[in-house]
Formats: C-alpha cells, structure tokens, sequence
C-alpha cells in the first residue's frame, strides 16, 4: 500500500511513524485492529478521505442515522440518496473511525478485535484507496485468504 500511495523516494515523517506504530501492533493472531487503523490513517493522510458526518449528495447530517457508500463514488450518502448496488456502513464503525482519530493506536490494545468488527469501515477505505490508484491492492485480496484459511 505505501508503494502505491506514496510517491518514489518521498520522505514522509507522517506516514513513517503510522507505519512504524502499526507494525509494533501487529501480532500473527490479532490483525485486524492494526490494518483498519492503518488504512483509516492512510486515506487521511492522502487527503482521500471524505467528511463521514454528512451526505455528500443533499449534504444532511448522518448523526447516527443510516449511511451508504458506492464504489464509485467518494463519501457517504444517506438512504435518500443512495445509489443501486451500494454498502451500508454502520454507524458503529464511523464512531470508531472518530474515535481512531482521537487516539494511538495502542490504545485500542488488549480489546478482542475479530474480523468482522469493523468490516464495512475497511471495505469504504480500501474502494476509496483503490478507486484513487486505479488498481486493485493485492496484499488486501492476499490478507482475507491468509486470515479466512487459518480460521478453518
């Protein structure tokens, strides 16, 4: 992901310490805390990430109502708006992203994280990610098949 999004030779202290904090927060049985907190960063950081409290289309507050994304279209869309074929994410996950905002990483440590707290937030960053590189990120496809195998 740091090769696609970042350009060649840029120095980037902002990134280094994410990546840096992330990789100290990795373990082999618990990933999922870490890769959501570095993909919320990274598409902050890369100035992708749209504001997550309003519809992009009428731009009505979402404060805990239901929202809606589409792979094709940056920021969130309440239910009026939504398009054919979008993803609900839930607000649960929007206040995580806020609260992942607000504190490091570690702080998060020691909660049981499975992998599907927080899968609809992942899912609207890696669209967003990949939508702004024009490809797809391996490592993400790669990530789902190594967790999903040793989960049998």
């Amino acid at each position: 992901m740091l090769d696609e999004l970042l350009p060649e030779r840029e120095a980037n202290d902002t990134v280094f310490r994410l990546a840096l904090s992330v990789l100290a927060g990795l373990r082999a049985s618990d990933v999922w805390l870490p890769v959501t907190y570095f993909e919320l960063w990274m598409t902050r950081l890369m100035g992708y990430l749209p504001e997550l409290s309003e519809c992009i289309v009428c731009g009505c507050p979402l404060n805990g109502s239901r929202a809606f994304f589409h792979v094709l279209s940056d920021g969130l869309m309440c239910g009026d708006d939504k398009r054919l074929a979008s993803s609900e994410i839930s607000a649960a996950s929007r206040m995580l992203a806020a609260q992942m905002f607000r504190a490091p990483l570690d702080s998060f440590a020691g909660a049981p994280w499975p992998k599907a707290h927080g899968a609809d937030l992942r899912k609207f960053l890696l669209q967003i990610l990949e939508r702004h590189i024009e490809k797809k990120l391996v490592t993400a496809g790669m990530l789902e098949k190594i967790r999903d195998s040793s989960a049998v």
